[in-house]
């Protein structure tokens, strides 16, 4: 009698927190499902004000306009370059530099991770980075917005514990076969560590996307400006003369501002959202691989 009504309640409890949950995902879900709703929306149903929560009359004039647009296509060419050149150097940069650090005979080893460390736990601030950025002729070119910040002491420190959990006797059988270092690096533990690298892979691909204060900081150029800095232009000063013919975007395309705001956000949502679901698995696996082992 007393397990039945133990599993009773259980049941009562479980049936609870799945309501709450679902209320909660619905409540996260419903600002993105209106985005979406307005971006679709034809002109003349949002000005009517015939919008709830679908569009009875759907239409992509919003999206046709943002595309056929000069600002948004070298806004997007501009964060395409530095997302994939700077996912790709900050991978190159911080394997390599994680795995050499697992080698206890690497000359200033010790050194090296304290100064990894440091970057962690101190920041320069805004000013220092800005005079070394202008001093290195980076101002206006997008490399200002890759190199600054081409590696993390976060992302080498896990990746050198996910590394340094890899069995030794792999890299002894390999050099026994005449591979060296580098070549043991790019065969073997490469390969071995694609979890963790498509993991981080991803964590640098979404930050670059989704640069905006060093596009603000260092671009000057509105040709040169990454999406995010667009984006922001035209969500909060649709007006303004600092976007161009971005500028343009509510009287040029006479469709209503919020559908063309609805509508950049959605397209500049859309690339993560299409790469997400193919590399989530590898978030657990990769990341947790790497933090068990300090």
């Amino acid at each position: 009698m007393i397990r039945s009504k133990t599993t009773a309640v259980s049941k009562a409890a479980d049936a609870f927190n799945y309501i709450i949950l679902i209320a909660v995902a619905l409540t996260m879900l419903f600002p993105f499902v209106y985005i979406l709703a307005v971006s679709f929306t034809d002109e003349s149903v949002y000005v009517s004000g015939e919008l709830v929560l679908l569009p009875p009359k759907w239409s992509l004039d919003a999206y046709r306009y943002i595309l056929s647009t000069d600002s948004f296509f070298h806004s997007f060419k501009s964060t395409a370059f530095i997302t994939i050149v700077g996912t790709v150097l900050n991978l190159l940069f911080t394997t390599t530099f994680a795995y050499a650090v697992t080698k206890q005979e690497l000359p200033g080893r010790r050194f090296l991770l304290l100064m990894a460390l440091f970057t962690m736990l101190f920041s320069v601030g805004i000013v220092p980075n800005y005079l070394l950025v202008k001093e290195l002729g980076l101002i206006n070119s997008l490399w200002a917005l890759i190199l600054p910040g081409l590696t993390g002491a976060w992302s080498i420190f896990v990746l050198k514990s996910f590394f340094q959990s890899l069995p030794p006797s792999l890299e002894d059988a390999a050099q026994i076969d005449g591979c060296n270092d580098i070549q043991v690096f790019v065969r073997i533990i490469f390969p071995l560590s694609l979890p963790a690298i498509a993991a981080f892979s991803l964590f640098f691909a979404v930050g670059i996307w989704n640069t905006y204060f060093s596009g603000l900081l260092y671009i000057r150029d509105v040709t040169k400006w990454p999406l995010q800095v667009l984006l922001q232009q035209i969500v909060l000063e649709p007006n303004s003369s600092m976007v161009g013919d971005a500028t343009q975007f509510d009287s040029e395309a006479k469709l209503p501002p919020e559908t063309i705001k609805m509508a950049a956000l959605i397209v500049v949502m859309l690339p993560i959202l299409l790469v997400y679901p193919f590399l989530q698995k590898y978030f657990a696996k990769g990341v947790l691989l790497g933090s068990v082992k300090g």
